[in-house]
């Protein structure tokens, strides 16, 4: 019972483990990697698949931890060299994956009762957890091999095993509405609802906590490796050509929702003021402190006609908290690099 509940965390904490790495390397690649812009969805589902499917984890590792509590302390604790070492791995696995859950389900909460960075934290920690199990797995692989074509016959043992897979799916079913809309209306534990916020859609920084307030002399400014620097009011980008699009906005946290967004193609401002194709560009927003007022749009981003100087957002002129009077919308990309506020976009 041991090695199946075994092997499904093995699977769990795999896809974790991966849709982690994606989103991390989305948010700070390295200078060549080009990450794609199409599909349009994919962050949308990656990091949706990341946050729900780690929350459906949870009762999986208790379950797994109860199965194996009295082998954690059993005594001598280590009978070996080998089997000290055996026994460290196992040690990491089972720290690392309870402090991987506990951390992150806090983190979608916004509690943070720890004095180092979520982040860089969680991204490490991912590493240790990952290389433990693939030591884990390797060492005990005759039984996990075994448990898959091994029908347990004990019907006490089938009834947990059945509850444990149960207790699995209702938590990622009242979760996913966060992301699926159909599943909105159970989402009861889903920590954002998609629906509650300016213009029905959620924002996780206001711009009073980011300082920002309108300016009435407010310009536009594309500065850097240009042919012809622009100075643009917010009347002139309102005179431009618009476009509309239909786009989510995709958070870390996991939650997502499809928009409308109106406004200028970030390609058409920047061949006008003559941009080679393959230049690096960044925004730069108003606010004046914070780890994302500012991010990089790169030449597979910048150049697809979805990615907006988004001006309206579900037919209207953006609010304040949504970025007013220009934000960044582009596809395959996390909310967090959707930067807000924009005054300046400097080419490289």
């Amino acid at each position: 019972m041991a090695a199946k509940l075994g092997a499904w965390l093995g699977v769990s904490f795999t896809v974790a483990f991966a849709t982690g790495l994606f989103s991390h390397f989305v948010q700070h690649p390295p200078t060549w990697l080009l990450w794609p812009s199409r599909p349009v969805n994919l962050y949308r589902v990656t990091q949706g698949l990341h946050v729900i499917g780690g929350i459906a984890t949870v009762p999986l590792l208790l379950a797994k931890l109860w199965a194996v509590y009295p082998k954690l302390w059993q005594w001598p604790p280590f009978r070996s060299v080998g089997h000290a070492v055996e026994r460290l791995c196992v040690l990491l696995l089972v720290a690392g994956a309870l402090f991987q859950l506990v951390t992150g389900v806090l983190n979608i909460a916004y509690v943070y009762p720890w004095p180092f960075g979520f982040l860089q934290t969680h991204y490490w920690t991912a590493y240790v957890v990952f290389g433990a199990l693939v030591i884990h797995v390797t060492n005990e692989w005759a039984k996990v091999r075994r448990s898959l074509w091994t029908r347990v016959e004990i019907p006490e043992r089938r009834r947990f095993l059945f509850t444990v897979a149960a207790a699995c799916g209702v938590t990622a079913l009242v979760t996913a509405g966060e992301t699926v809309t159909p599943l909105r209306s159970l989402a009861v534990l889903a920590p954002r609802d998609p629906r509650v916020g300016p213009q029905g859609v959620p924002v996780n920084r206001s711009a009073a906590a980011a300082g920002v307030v309108a300016d009435p002399d407010y310009r536009l400014q594309v500065t850097g490796a240009v042919r012809t620097p622009l100075s643009l009011t917010y009347t002139d980008l309102v005179r431009m050509p618009q476009h509309t699009v239909h786009l989510p906005i995709a958070c870390v946290e996991g939650w997502s929702v499809e928009c409308e967004w109106t406004g200028v193609r970030l390609r058409d401002l920047l061949r006008s003021a003559g941009v080679a194709p393959d230049a690096f560009v960044t925004v730069e927003s108003l606010e004046q402190r914070g780890g994302y007022r500012s991010s990089e749009v790169r030449p597979p981003h910048w150049n697809d006609p979805l990615t907006l100087l988004a001006l309206q957002l579900n037919g209207q002129p953006l609010r304040l908290d949504h970025g007013f009077p220009v934000r960044l919308i582009a596809p395959n990309r996390p909310g967090a690099l959707q930067t807000k506020w924009i005054k300046e976009v400097r080419v490289a």
